[in-house]
């Protein structure tokens, strides 16, 4: 088996909010090139106010939550640092759907007629952050502004931090030593797998990076490395040929007719790396960490074995294991089983009775999303229903997992089976996967009142 592995994102350990907070810090201060205020220089990074996965409405500078069914969650839209009230919101979107049409387009962007952007990546934190407080300024000071223009001002922002390669010159600061990836790399490499890494990344910052993550020895553990390979144009444009580039960044202009192990390429596409190296179909593992520009053309399109590599599950799964999660969710499921089995009795006793359980459930609702983030909730639930992103992570990860690092619990002969999840229509097959049967209730049979 071949195994892909993307380096997009370090992994997030303690000093990671602050590695976004400096990020956060220099989006800030590019945007001054457009003559911004000064004033908004006293908005510093907000560690947890935003989880990823969200979309923002470019017309109306609005940040919210939306699930897999484009159904905005009351609660969590967002203008600048502040909540907007539910009526609002149901008064601008007609209700709480948002069609098709104006949903970020495949990729999550903002394009052909699109109005809604979706932030997928660790780094879309601290742009969501910028975002949130310069609304908030604007707002505070009652200035009038174009909110598009606002969000393409930010997102060049971004682009002017990669493009300058401010974040290059001390990677150092912003990663920590990973001595599980280098064991996992290691333990992939003496089994015989063969493993290359595709990076949009320069080499010199690549180089830095694994050295100080893996080891001096990290080229060593990979066949093929590729570097500015323009993910995800990289999986579909043709006309890019590989190139060989020195270690000083010297770029070669003889035609590439193999990929050789110890050498470095940059740029190229799948299609001549399919043809060069013969690696095709569910023989290929590729890890990424963003669901769009790593997994969703080599799933949709090249049958590729997918794994996504999610950061926040080590809080989310912390979280969901605390005896208050385990009470709320409980209480929560059995009170829902209550409700939908005692609603057929319709005399008032027992309406009162219903009608004060929906007051609790609804209360209840709102407690378990705040356990995980007080604006937003879960990165993976809106309420009951999945999130957007969760949606997408479903279609186009056959795997995910908080680091590559938690390939080390198993040996690499095990299969993972997906568990079967009853359909509306079927009865469950286990007394857990019932509200009744979380909390050991007897089954109330519907009634006949004939």
């Amino acid at each position: 088996m071949s195994l892909f592995v993307t380096l997009t994102t370090p992994p997030p350990p303690p000093p990671f909010d602050s590695t976004l907070a400096i990020f956060f810090q220099i989006e800030r201060g590019s945007i001054y090139t457009v003559s911004y205020p000064e004033g908004l220089r006293e908005y510093e990074y907000i560690p947890n106010f935003v989880v990823r996965g969200l979309h923002y409405d470019v017309q109306r500078a609005l940040l919210m939550k939306i699930d897999a069914f484009h159904y905005i969650q009351l609660g969590t839209v967002y203008r600048g640092l502040h909540p907007v009230p539910d009526k609002e919101v149901i008064a601008m979107y007609d209700g709480c759907h948002v069609p098709l049409e104006n949903m970020s387009d495949f990729y999550g962007k903002s394009s052909h007629g699109h109005t809604m952007k979706q932030y997928m990546d660790i780094f879309s934190l601290p742009e969501m952050n910028l975002l949130c407080s310069v609304n908030d300024y604007f707002m505070k000071h009652n200035i009038d502004y174009e909110p598009v223009h606002l969000y393409k001002d930010v997102k060049e922002a971004i682009g002017d931090v990669h493009v300058k390669g401010i974040m290059y010159r001390a990677v150092e600061n912003y990663i920590s030593y990973g001595e599980q990836t280098h064991a996992v790399l290691k333990k992939l490499y003496e089994d015989g797998k063969k493993m290359f890494l595709i990076t949009n990344s320069p080499f010199d910052f690549v180089d830095r990076g694994m050295n100080y993550i893996v080891g001096k020895d990290w080229r060593d553990l990979f066949d093929i490395v590729i570097v500015q390979a323009d993910k995800p144009g990289f999986f579909n444009d043709r006309r890019k040929p590989f190139r060989r580039v020195t270690d000083k960044g010297v770029l070669h202009w003889d035609r590439i007719h193999k990929l050789e192990k110890g050498k470095i390429y940059k740029q190229g596409n799948l299609y001549e790396f399919l043809r060069l190296t013969g690696w095709r179909g569910s023989k290929v593992l590729y890890f990424g960490d963003h669901i769009y520009s790593d997994l969703a053309d080599l799933t949709l399109k090249h049958g590729w074995r997918t794994g996504a590599i999610i950061p926040e599950l080590r809080k989310e799964i912390k979280i969901m294991n605390t005896e208050e999660c385990v009470h709320l969710m409980t209480w929560l499921q059995g009170l829902t089983g209550l409700i939908e089995h005692m609603q057929v009795h319709r005399d008032p006793a027992s309406q009162a009775v219903v009608q004060e359980w929906i007051k609790e459930r609804e209360a209840m609702r709102s407690q378990t999303k705040d356990i995980f983030n007080g604006q937003f909730g879960s990165l993976f639930r809106t309420y009951h229903n999945p999130t957007y992103f969760s949606r997408r992570l479903s279609r186009f990860a056959d795997i995910y997992m908080a680091s590559l690092s938690c390939l080390l619990n198993y040996d690499f002969h095990h299969t993972f089976f997906p568990r079967r999840t009853p359909l509306q229509h079927e009865s469950p097959f286990w007394p857990e996967q019932t509200s009744a049967g979380a909390l050991k209730m007897p089954f109330i049979p519907p009634q006949n009142h004939n």
